[in-house]
């Protein structure tokens, strides 16, 4: 089990996955399951201001991840709501101006907590999100917590979203970026935080390769951690 942590645009979810898939790892993306409340919450129009009605919703939803198996839209995962694919759904700009808010719902984080510890049962699991190492999995062998300077998250985030498709105004995502590091810093219930065993590293000028190649030369190493790897 691998538990990697971190802000927005931050590079965690691609580090995450490109290890996954060098160890032969599952991969659970939890900050989809987040975009997947909301997501289906602006879909019904409910109010999310609403913490009764959001943790309600987030009970009731069936969610399923799967992995990406050959579509060729360049998705990593595939997310199903109630039957229905949502994938690319979960990136688009209102789901992220309005997830760091919904995902601030303690109802909200126990009941995707609770999914996300029967997922990291099955053990060769690299789970990435923002409070896996803290609260979700604090027991795991191996904690990263990946994060990066706002202005290069920013721009991540403006590329992405002009790949997209979607309108991408630099000083807006900036903004964005910068208010959603408050609320996720700064809510009540788990907020974002590096665990006290975590290693710390700055993805503002690597690739995301040569990160990977350093936490497997860690591993191999055997350097502070231990993990059986498949």
């Amino acid at each position: 089990m691998i538990a990697i942590d971190g802000p927005a645009a931050s590079g965690k979810s691609t580090v995450g996955r490109l290890l996954a898939e060098k160890l032969n790892f599952l991969y659970l993306d939890t900050g989809c399951m987040y975009r997947a409340v909301t997501w289906t919450a602006l879909q019904h129009e409910i109010d999310l201001n609403d913490e009764t009605a959001v943790t309600q919703l987030a009970h009731d939803i069936q969610m399923e991840i799967f992995p990406a198996k050959g579509e060729e839209d360049g998705r990593h995962y595939t997310v199903h709501v109630d039957g229905q694919d949502i994938t690319w759904g979960l990136r688009t700009p209102a789901v992220d101006a309005n997830v760091s808010q919904v995902s601030s719902y303690l109802g909200v984080r126990q009941e995707m907590v609770k999914r996300q510890r029967a997922f990291g049962q099955r053990g060769a699991v690299v789970m990435v999100g923002r409070d896996i190492g803290t609260v979700v999995m604090p027991d795991a062998p191996l904690k990263l917590f990946i994060t990066a300077s706002a202005e290069e998250r920013a721009r991540r985030r403006t590329r992405d979203r002009s790949d997209q498709g979607h309108t991408a105004d630099y000083a807006d995502i900036l903004a964005d970026v910068q208010r959603r590091d408050e609320i996720d810093s700064n809510r009540q219930h788990s907020p974002l935080r590096p665990a006290d065993d975590a290693i710390r590293i700055d993805s503002t000028a690597q690739p995301p390769a040569a990160i990977v190649d350093a936490i497997l030369a860690l591993i191999e190493q055997n350097v502070a951690i231990s993990i059986k790897v498949k």
